[in-house]
């Protein structure tokens, strides 16, 4: 019985290994499930505009929407929920041009037709007011949208670095944009590496399925990744002309070791946003709610419970 057993298990597992090498979607895709099964988060999608956009939601609470950054997906933010789904209802979008949500050539895909977006997704899905949360990008959307409808904005929290703000001390990539560099473009599969050690300052574990699609994605979108790469750049430094307009409650959670948006950028959140909330976290990276997402999501539920109890 035992041999019987053990000769299925090397069949399974075998069978795993084949299936990841010649198909790994489907492997990525059973993964990716489970983990938002485990999140208690599930699929949807609604129409805005010419874009299909597809979002996880779950839970039950007030409601918090979870914004990702440039490159990035909603799936990025399910580790992230899992503590939260309990006392709050998460959404994560893939926003317009990002994930599986579609990207048009003839659309464009800056802030400010973002926000737009973003306001009609959450009309679509009746969220009156809720709690806007962002990384990086998302992070930065969540401020403009704040400032352009604070009567639906109940806090505003940073989930690593925002975009957006000239920080005292030039970063990693501050210095290679100054030499015309594109560090979150990848070609190769050794440039997606190198993108993975400047994102993290530990590595998370990703099973390699899910490391696989996403290294090809990144390398077959390339060339429409430049254009909404220039588009940021048009304006790099917006959210030091309107952070200080934010009137909602706010959060800022930096990582020290952060490559991209150097964490002396907390100082300048303390300087525009004086009531704020800010903390830096030690040994962490750009993506804290990727590198560290029990404790991240632990200081943001301290947040929203202290808004609750005023």
């Amino acid at each position: 019985m035992i041999a019987s057993l053990l000769v299925i298990s090397v069949v399974a597992l075998a069978a795993m290994v084949f299936a990841y090498f010649r198909r790994p979607q489907p492997v990525a895709a059973f993964l990716i499930g489970l983990n938002r099964k485990i999140s208690g988060l599930t699929l949807a999608q609604v129409a805005v505009g010419p874009h299909t956009v597809r979002y996880l939601q779950g839970g039950t609470g007030p409601h918090v929407v979870l914004l990702h950054g440039i490159f990035a997906e909603k799936d990025h933010w399910v580790d992230f929920a899992r503590p939260l789904t309990g006392s709050y209802q998460v959404f994560a979008p893939d926003l317009p041009g990002f994930g599986e949500s579609g990207r048009f050539a003839d659309q464009e895909y800056h802030y400010e037709a973002q926000v737009e977006r973003l306001r009609q997704w959450m009309d679509a899905l009746g969220l009156a007011q809720v709690h806007l949360g962002g990384s990086s990008m998302g992070g930065t959307l969540a401020a403009l949208f704040a400032v352009r409808y604070p009567q639906r904005v109940l806090s505003v929290a940073f989930i690593g670095a925002p975009h957006g703000l000239k920080t005292p001390r030039a970063s990693t990539m501050d210095r290679q944009i100054e030499e015309g560099l594109c560090p979150l473009i990848v070609r190769t599969p050794a440039e997606f590496q190198q993108m993975f050690d400047f994102l993290f300052a530990r590595r998370p574990f990703l099973p390699a399925p899910i490391v696989k699609v996403a290294m090809e994605e990144a390398i077959a979108n390339a060339d429409s990744n430049v254009r909404l790469w220039q588009a940021q750049l048009q304006d790099r430094f917006l959210l030091d002309a309107t952070l200080s307009q934010v009137t909602a409650p706010c959060l800022a959670l930096w990582g020290a070791q952060d490559k991209l948006f150097d964490a002396s950028g907390i100082e300048v959140i303390r300087t525009l946003q004086p009531t704020a909330h800010v903390e830096v976290l030690e040994g962490v990276g750009h993506l804290p709610m990727m590198e560290a997402p029990a404790h991240t999501a632990g200081r943001y539920r301290d947040f929203l419970t202290l808004l609750q109890n005023r």
